[in-house]
């Protein structure tokens, strides 16, 4: 039986499964793609709630594992030399889960790099812009008289949009034919771009046809599907 006991966070959120990757995450953007992962490698886990409403993220025993206090953050019992391995940051976390199954990134060394290279583009773009305008439009930032700033988050999000768009021309997934932590990091953020903040029609979302269809593609998936529930909100 692997003991973690020497580790805070399971003091707040104790371990049912110790063998299992621990997940401690909330079905936003940046958590799912860690449980989409999970559940597309079939890797054995054991998800955990951490509420926002009730700042778990503020509590010492996560910020033991992320002093960041973002979501998401795992602890893996049989990390690199057998030995227990916490992470957080969604995109090391999709690197090391996908290095640790040898699933969902090409073995080839030119490839790989182009496949994080979209990582990258997801982490410092698409997801900040993204964000910024869910605020602006939909969250305090909406009641703002000045729509500069928001104006600006459209332009900006409409331009990665289209970077986007003209990826994935005659293509089925960022990478072409092979699905891969680029769409799982990438797509999360589509999804409630046009979704849950509502910003389809202040972006344009009509207009960029292969985001579209690849989204469809991507949210249709059995492994998205789950994934995007988990940890299930109390």
């Amino acid at each position: 039986m692997t003991d973690l006991s020497s580790f805070p966070i399971t003091k707040k959120w104790p371990a049912l499964h110790p063998d299992r990757l621990q997940l401690y995450s909330l079905p936003t953007p940046n958590g799912v793609k860690v449980s989409i992962m999970l559940e597309e490698t079939g890797l054995p886990y054991e998800p955990h709630l951490v509420s926002f409403e009730t700042h778990d993220q503020m509590s010492p025993e996560f910020l033991s594992l992320n002093p960041n206090n973002k979501i998401p953050a795992i602890l893996d019992p049989d990390g690199p030399g057998g030995k227990p391995l916490a992470l957080f940051e969604s995109g090391a976390i999709l690197l090391y889960l996908a290095d640790k199954t040898g699933q969902l990134i090409p073995k080839d060394v030119a490839s790989r790099y182009e496949t994080i290279q979209w990582l990258m583009f997801q982490m410092g773009g698409i997801g900040p812009m993204f964000g910024q305008l869910g605020f602006f439009n939909k969250f305090a930032g909406k009641d703002y008289e000045d729509k500069r700033p928001r104006d600006r988050y459209v332009a900006e999000s409409k331009r990665l949009l289209g970077v986007l768009d003209k990826r994935l021309e005659g293509r089925n997934w960022v990478m072409g034919d092979s699905y891969t932590i680029a769409d799982i990091a990438i797509f999360p953020w589509v999804r409630n771009l046009v979704g849950f903040y509502e910003a389809g029609e202040l972006v344009g979302f009509g207009d960029f046809a292969n985001v579209a269809r690849t989204l469809a593609a991507f949210v249709a998936r059995p492994a998205v599907v789950r994934g995007l529930g988990i940890p299930k909100r109390g």
